[in-house]
């Protein structure tokens, strides 16, 4: 049997993220991480996604040690200009992110954590998001939208978001959330059955 595992935790509550996995032919469950998403003094952007991602998974881990399978946490933030862009944490943090990525080109980094066991590895997405010039009233109509609410950057590429879009440079699923080549190949190095497994399409 060429894999291991039938299916694997998702520590996240994002429906993205559920929604990618499930196009991937990845059997999942949720499981609650209890991870402050919050930078530490000098990390840089690279460093804060990556460990993001990992303590997802290991805050599982440990707080649910009969688990068995493997255990699957991602992390995605934008940075533009130099800056990190979380999620919003109001409407007036909202419009001033997507006055900062008008007509700009801005970073998506994604990261993706399994941990099994004692076996833990991060893989990386990164991608170059270019947005056109936006006016004032479109920034405010798209917030009054409500897609930006809960969103890295306050947009989703994959809603109305995509519209702000001229171009892309990397995965449009790690800017969504969970960049499917790089997570399938940390699925497939792990032993998780996933759509394209060997013998799935005969069955």
């Amino acid at each position: 049997m060429p894999y291991q595992f039938e299916s694997i935790v998702l520590a996240s509550a994002s429906p993205r993220r559920r929604e990618i996995l499930t196009q991937m032919g990845v059997t999942h469950s949720l499981a609650e991480h209890s991870v402050d998403e919050v930078a530490h003094d000098g990390e840089t952007a690279v460093d804060l996604v990556q460990r993001l991602a990992f303590e997802k998974a290991r805050s599982v881990q440990m707080h649910n040690p009969q688990i068995s399978l493997p255990i699957l946490g991602s992390d995605t933030i934008v940075v533009c200009k130099g800056q990190i862009l979380g999620k919003p944490v109001d409407a007036a943090d909202a419009l001033r992110m997507l006055a900062l990525l008008s007509g700009t080109t801005h970073q998506v980094y994604s990261a993706v954590a399994l941990c099994c066991g004692e076996r833990k590895q991060v893989v990386l997405s990164r991608s170059d998001v270019v947005f056109k010039p936006l006016s004032q009233q479109e920034i405010e109509r798209y917030w009054a939208s409500g897609e930006p609410i809960g969103k890295a950057g306050a947009y989703a590429i994959q809603g109305l978001g995509g519209m702000f879009v001229s171009a892309l440079a990397g995965s449009f699923s790690g800017v969504m959330g969970l960049p499917v080549f790089e997570t399938a190949q940390l699925l497939n190095a792990f032993g998780v059955r996933t759509g394209m497994s060997e013998g799935v399409a005969d069955e």
